[in-house]
């Protein structure tokens, strides 16, 4: 990871003043690097023992860098990780032009790797990224959203740039196509597990902890699986708050809109949900040797239901 974080530094620069300025701003502020992570572990753990995995990782947090610049712009966010996001700082333009440059470094260090699978891996990758960020924008303010609708968003949204980080330490690692399916596989269901605990957390943390403000989702009007559950076993009248709050944006009554979920017990519910992925995605390890990375594989689906952050 100090050699992913030294080359994201080194590629980072550019003669662009601002670029710089946005640039560091959100990769230097606290990120997890949990792709990265899971690419580098995965590809230990597939037994790979060259050196391309470095880069690949890198490219991999700036796929996930430029994505969160242009979310904020998206949901009008002010607060990431406890920090002003880089649109409230810089505005909206800047923020999605340095998105659009991270984009575009990763596909020049794609290229370079000279891979045409790792290639069509990413960029069918970011594709889907692009199709869930339209899916969840279709479904902003609407109460009625369901329980797959909303899964079909993680998928594109989260859980693929997961799998694509974890199956490409196959790839790299040469291994037969049920090993190479398998780590994927772990990916794709830790991306569920971790997006799913995510969203329980903007109902139980709080802004210090979590780094943004409590109730943003529901002020967004994004129906994330807490609410989508709380409003299908409510009574009418917490049902009918809910609802509202998700069609206007209006959390003035946040206190009431997060009682009436926890009574419903939608917490529960979206918990079992992400700890259910968590074990899918242990479950998929088996496919591989035991090793140290496989182990801290497996401890990293632990880590994506019980965090705090």
């Amino acid at each position: 990871m100090r050699a992913v974080d030294a080359l994201i530094r080194r590629r980072l620069a550019s003669d662009v003043v601002l670029i710089n300025q946005i640039a560091e701003h959100i990769i230097g502020g606290g990120g997890k690097r949990l792709r990265p992570m899971l690419h580098l572990l995965a590809a230990e753990a597939a037994g790979y023992g060259g050196d391309h995995h470095i880069p690949l990782a890198a490219l991999i947090e700036f796929i996930h860098t430029s994505t969160l610049l242009h979310d904020d712009v998206v949901d009008e966010s002010d607060l990431r990780r406890g920090r002003k996001t880089a649109n409230a700082l810089w505005g909206n333009a800047a923020s999605v032009l340095v998105g659009d440059f991270l984009y575009s470094r990763s596909f020049q260090m794609m290229v370079e790797l000279d891979d045409m699978r790792i290639m069509r891996i990413l960029a069918d990758t970011t594709n889907r990224i692009a199709e869930g960020e339209v899916l969840q924008l279709l479904n902003i303010g609407n109460a009625d959203t369901s329980e797959q609708a909303y899964l079909d968003v993680i998928e594109r949204k989260t859980a693929v740039l997961f799998s694509a980080a974890t199956r490409l330490g196959a790839v790299l690692a040469g291994l037969p196509a049920a090993q190479e399916d398998a780590l994927a596989r772990y990916g794709m269901d830790l991306g569920f597990a971790f997006q799913i605990a995510d969203d329980v957390l903007d109902y139980v943390s709080d802004a210090q902890t979590l780094g943004k403000n409590i109730g943003d989702d529901l002020a967004e009007g994004k129906p994330t699986l807490p609410v989508i559950r709380a409003i299908a076993g409510a009574g009418p009248e917490q049902a009918a708050l809910l609802r509202g709050a998700i069609e206007s944006g209006d959390t003035g009554a946040l206190d009431g809109i997060v009682a009436a979920i926890r009574d419903s017990g939608a917490l529960d519910y979206a918990h079992d949900r992400a700890a259910g992925y968590a074990r899918s995605a242990r479950a998929a390890l088996a496919a591989l040797p035991p090793s140290p990375a496989r182990d801290a594989l497996a401890v990293l689906a632990d880590y994506a239901v019980d965090r705090r952050t």
